[in-house]
């Protein structure tokens, strides 16, 4: 989404920016109105974030200690803003001439959402470098690498499912399920021997108090759709009430109606740190929550892609999900260039890695050792998806946030949600169904 979301939510790396409408962003203004009023002073550039309290702010508070360390000139003010209205507090902010230098921002179609506030990075930043981040096609006008370039990737992100060894061994299991009949005859080992199976609730990402539903229905679909026929969900050529969605989100509302999650899925909170007390065997995540997840676990956390589809999964979703944009109105172009050059360098990617993210550059691994068998997927012939919320209109996955959860909870019909999201896509714009 980081935020992941298009994170993290959430931490708020990938946090869905469409839960407030920019009246309320414009309502909260006032709460701006202490920094960025004027022209920041020369050698002094802010940086919004969205991350709460995710790995992503120690890695970015990091970096940019290491940068103000190397460029004692520069000043940086990082502050920290609301996950669940940033878009349109930032919105807002550009509005009013309040805006930082330096935001995260989502790519995908978010990042083309917001294009008109988002300086062309390509040229300013220094080709060499450039020419080794990962994802720079999601962060480029069409999708297209050689075009604008508006978002600076921070990290390499995956939407993934973890799992506790312990609690697997002590039901009689030796790996992860790889399709939906193992998930489910794990599931009935897991319940006899008193541990419940998967853990569904609020977490790090400050997305409200349910759980977000498109880690899930990213890997629902690429259990069903080649990556390349993702492009119909947005351009309409796949409706949502399509029988083979249908099939498929109700087999993963199946999972609670049949015991396999905890009963209060749409209001139990803390869920990383139940799991991490060994309170459920799996949990459904983004890898930003992968290192503190590790330093509790240890070698008994293990990483795998939900094994949602009938032959055993064969796609993992990866993406650089967000990163940093320079906005066209910053009156410190120049610094923030800088400190865009210094997030590419192999200092700055060094300290990512340090903190437990994967680089976004190539040639810079990742320390914590579980990355090395998610990086290795795609060599064992697993197809890399994006996010799917970062490649379907916000409208439809603000819906779909409402929505699909009721609908695992039990509370809506699969068939009365999906129809629910195929007439907001039905609503769009003209100029948005594609």
């Amino acid at each position: 989404m980081s935020g992941s979301q298009f994170s993290r939510v959430t931490g708020a790396a990938r946090q869905p920016w469409w839960r407030r409408s920019l009246f309320a962003a414009a309502m909260g203004l006032a709460a701006l109105s202490g920094f960025a009023a004027r022209p920041a002073a020369a050698g002094t550039i802010t940086i919004w974030h969205n991350y709460g309290t995710e790995v992503n702010t120690t890695a970015l508070t990091a970096v940019v200690a290491a940068f103000e360390k190397a460029e004692p000139n520069i000043t940086v003010n990082l502050v920290s803003q609301p996950a669940d209205n940033y878009f349109a507090l930032l919105t807002a902010a550009a509005i009013s001439h309040k805006a930082p230098d330096i935001a995260v921002m989502w790519t995908g179609l978010f990042d083309l959402k917001y294009a008109h506030l988002l300086a062309n990075l390509r040229p300013l930043l220094p080709a060499g470098p450039l020419a080794e981040m990962k994802g720079l096609a999601w962060a480029s006008e069409d999708f297209d690498p050689t075009k604008q370039l508006y978002v600076l990737p921070l990290e390499d992100q995956f939407y993934i499912g973890f799992y506790n060894k312990a609690l697997f061994r002590k039901a009689g299991l030796d790996a992860a399920p790889s399709d939906w009949s193992e998930l489910m005859a794990d599931c009935t080992k897991l319940r006899a021997a008193g541990i419940t199976p998967m853990l569904y609730g609020s977490d790090s990402q400050a997305l409200s108090s349910e759980f977000y539903p498109f880690y899930d229905f990213s890997y629902l679909m690429a259990g069903i759709y080649p990556v390349e026929a993702w492009t119909g969900f947005a351009n309409g050529k796949i409706p949502y009430t399509t029988p083979a969605v249908e099939t498929q989100v109700q087999k993963w509302a199946d999972l609670h109606a049949k015991g396999c999650t905890n009963p209060d899925v749409l209001t139990a909170t803390d869920i990383l740190g139940k799991f991490n007390q060994g309170q459920a065997a799996m949990i459904v995540d983004g890898n930003w929550n992968l290192q503190q997840l590790s330093d509790k676990l240890g070698s008994d956390l293990g990483a795998f892609p939900l094994p949602y589809s009938d032959a055993p999964m064969k796609g993992v979703v990866e993406m650089p999900g967000d990163g940093l944009s320079i906005l066209k109105s910053s009156q410190n172009k120049k610094d923030a260039v800088a400190f865009l050059t210094f997030l590419m360098s192999g200092e700055a990617q060094t300290i990512l890695s340090k903190t437990g993210l994967v680089p976004a550059r190539n040639g810079y691994p990742a320390s914590n050792p579980l990355y090395a068998g998610l990086l290795s997927l795609a060599s064992q012939g697993y197809t890399v998806y994006p996010m799917i919320d970062n490649v379907i209109q916000g409208p439809v996955v603000d819906t779909g946030s409402r929505v699909l959860t009721a609908a695992f909870a039990g509370q809506m019909t699969v068939s009365a949600a999906l129809q629910k999201m195929q007439d907001t896509w039905n609503n769009l714009p003209a100029d948005q169904k594609h």
